[in-house]
């Protein structure tokens, strides 16, 4: 049982030569977004105010979505001044949570920075990988800067979903836009694979061996053979998923004069 967080390990869940299915997630954005409150958040339901800004490491926890175990890695990222040194986590992530705070526009901008990135990663690479954006700090409306239809528009634009939660107050909305990347994995790993050929026959005793169709020759020109084949069908690929937006809010509200202070130390897994 892991002591920092307080979360047991699962006993009896699953035999030890089945492991999970795992599922890589990197949180991005820009300084004071609250990557970080999400990650505690999400693994303790708990919501801590301050953290060390240089500080990234990764965290694994197994989540059951959809019925289905899955081992969820998260990284936590602590980029200074935007995207840099992005192939620690391009070549490792399987999705992408891009955060900015609806009270920071500067945070916003920033997440456009994020965005061009991964869309240039994904023209350069055969997997698609899903993105989400993702408005914080929805509990600072008052002080909002950017408008939740800017944030779904800069969305649709980079076709990736999108949502608005608060790591302070609501744990069910932070829990679903991480089980959402984790869906988003699965349908891209279904569309990914090979569409089997649907061959289609007249329903007659075919002959054992392929009846040549002879071209009868013209104007002096050799005679050709063709063989008769069956007629191959492909299924058509889903498009891609619009984005849309998901407001959550919550009636009870952590203070945060008396949240408790966590240190987070590297290399530890939360189970």
């Amino acid at each position: 049982m892991s002591s920092m967080f307080g979360k047991p390990r699962a006993s009896g869940e699953r035999l030890p030569q089945s492991p999970l299915a795992e599922c890589n997630v990197a949180i991005l954005g820009c300084r004071g977004a609250g990557k970080s409150a999400l990650t505690v958040k999400f693994l303790t339901k708990r919501f801590i105010s301050e953290y060390d800004p240089n500080l990234e490491d990764t965290y694994a926890s197994e989540e059951l979505v959809d019925q289905q175990p899955v081992l969820l890695k998260v990284m936590d990222t602590a980029d200074q001044d935007g995207p840099g040194n992005c192939e620690r986590y391009l070549r490792w992530a399987s999705a992408f949570l891009v955060v900015y705070s609806i009270d920071d526009r500067k945070s916003f901008e920033g997440c456009q920075h994020y965005l061009e990135v991964l869309a240039l990663h994904a023209r350069g690479c055969q997997r698609r990988c899903p993105v989400l954006l993702l408005g914080n700090k929805l509990d600072m409306e008052q002080y909002r800067q950017v408008p939740a239809a800017e944030g779904m528009s800069l969305a649709s634009r980079f076709g990736c979903l999108f949502y608005e939660v608060s790591a302070c107050q609501d744990f069910a909305g932070v829990q679903h836009v991480f089980h959402e990347a984790v869906r988003e994995v699965r349908r891209q790993a279904e569309w990914s694979l090979p569409v089997q050929p649907l061959f289609i026959t007249e329903e007659r005793p075919c002959p054992p061996v392929a009846t040549p169709v002879v071209l009868p020759t013209r104007h002096s020109l050799a005679s050709c053979t063709f063989n008769t084949l069956s007629t191959v069908n492909y299924k058509e690929i889903p498009s891609v998923a619009q984005a849309k937006l998901v407001t959550v809010k919550s009636s009870r509200a952590q203070s945060k004069r008396k949240a408790p202070t966590l240190t987070l130390l590297k290399g530890f897994k939360i189970f």
